[in-house]
């Protein structure tokens, strides 16, 4: 009877020792990644840690070392359910807190260490961390704007001269959510000047604003003086036909399916946003300076038949297909010679979906000019060219309904309304006048 005991105690023992050893050998680690990764920590750092384990976890600790010295800055703690825990699948979470001074008082300015720990919510309720080194940033930045009074055109241009100071990295100008970049102004190593758009669709009471920020989140902003001249746009109706469908589809998506018009729907919708991004993409091959010193020239003898920001609605058999469109046409001969507006880098000399044969030219500080719809092109990307310089010829390459040119301008990704380059008096009083060098 004893014996038999013994040797019940023995499988249960066993039994329960297997158990264990499966369910410890069930548990899991866990992944943990910065996303962010933050290379600098000010007052009240925003940090997120993404954090998988298929068992969940039960606590997560952020702190920060730095000295020798640790502080806790974050601490979550959940029930514990160890020995249930192959019922649970639970999905990757993101662990949000805030590292900074304000949790951290000892923090001084310097090197610190920023680590995350999660512990599994299993049997074996292993710790796994994650590291990196950080900055800490504790004097803030600050900015201070020009004196000048800033006429705005909606959809226009404008220039900004402003002067940050203390901790910063990035500094600029807001429109609403558009950022623009800046550059060392000319003349003087403490300014920055900053070329943006006041795009044709920002509301006209949105005040523009100079910002200076750092890596450690904080960011300082100043207005200026401005005035805002709100501006209409023309709508119009366009009537297309299945030649003019046809003609587009086959040259901007030759191996498309679908009915004419889906194909059509397609290259005015994806590929035209996804061509606007390359261009907008192209602001960060500009140069550091104006590569110009005249004003910009409009096409010669040319005839606007589209202006900015036209809104034009295609009329197929009772379909309309609404379309904006940002630039100029300006039509003359045909395969009449396109003309360098003005001085400048030619960036872009390729096809371009619905532009068709499209050359970029960058200006400086972010300032570009785009050319569409051309038959030739005789310039590379690369080549410096002169105003006035020809580069190809007009054409109906793209979404063209016949020969012409389409014209132009970005600034820093955002296109804007040529006619202001167009204006010597304009470039004098927004441009030349706030320079020490132009």
């Amino acid at each position: 009877m004893a014996r038999s005991i013994t040797v019940l105690a023995i499988l249960i023992v066993l039994l329960v020792g297997g158990i264990a050893a499966a369910l410890f050998a069930m548990s899991a680690h866990s992944s943990l990644a910065f996303d962010p990764p933050p290379a600098a920590i000010g007052a009240a750092t925003p940090v997120i840690v993404r954090i998988a384990n298929p068992h969940g976890v039960r606590t997560i600790t952020a702190r920060i070392e730095q000295g020798g010295n640790s502080a806790i800055v974050d601490e979550t703690a959940r029930p514990a359910t160890r020995f249930a825990f192959w019922r649970i699948h639970a999905k990757p979470e993101q662990f949000h807190f805030t590292a900074g001074k304000d949790r951290a008082p000892q923090l001084k300015e310097g090197k610190a260490r920023l680590v995350v720990e999660a512990r599994s919510n299993d049997l074996r309720a292993v710790t796994d961390s994650i590291a990196t080194d950080v900055d800490v940033i504790l004097h803030p930045p600050s900015v201070t704007t020009d004196g000048f009074q800033h006429y705005i055109n909606q959809g226009g241009s404008e220039l900004a001269i402003f002067t940050p100071s203390g901790s910063w990295q990035e500094a600029g100008t807001r429109v609403g959510p558009a950022t623009f970049r800046s550059f060392p102004a000319p003349g003087d190593n403490q300014q920055r000047l900053s070329l943006f758009a006041y795009s044709w669709d920002t509301p006209p009471e949105t005040a523009p604003v100079v910002f200076a920020g750092n890596s450690a989140g904080t960011e300082a902003t100043a207005r200026f003086w401005f005035k805002v001249f709100p501006k209409k746009f023309r709508a119009r109706e366009l009537p297309i036909d299945d030649a003019f469908l046809e003609k587009v589809d086959n040259q901007i998506d030759p191996g498309g399916s679908g009915d004419l018009l889906t194909r059509f729907l397609k290259i005015n919708g994806e590929t035209r946003r996804a061509n606007n991004k390359t261009l907008s993409d192209l602001r960060l091959k500009t140069a550091g300076r104006f590569l110009w010193k005249q004003s910009f020239l409009q096409l010669a003898n040319s005839q606007v038949e589209s202006a900015f920001a036209d809104l034009r609605t295609y009329v197929y058999k009772g379909k309309k297909v609404d379309q904006l469109h940002l630039g100029f046409d300006l039509a003359t001969t045909q395969h009449g010679p396109v003309l360098a507006a003005n001085d400048g880098k030619v960036i872009w000399a390729a096809p371009l979906g619905i532009y068709g044969n499209c050359i970029v030219l960058d200006h400086g500080y972010g300032l570009q000019s785009i050319y569409g719809h051309l038959s030739e092109i005789a310039v590379k990307e690369g080549d410096t060219v002169e105003r006035g310089q020809p580069m190809g010829k007009s054409g109906s390459t793209g979404l063209a309904g016949g020969d012409h040119l389409h014209f132009s301008m970005q600034v820093d990704g955002v296109q804007v309304n040529p006619v202001e380059w167009w204006d010597d008096h304009w470039i004098n009083d927004h441009i030349r006048s706030r320079l020490k060098t132009q």
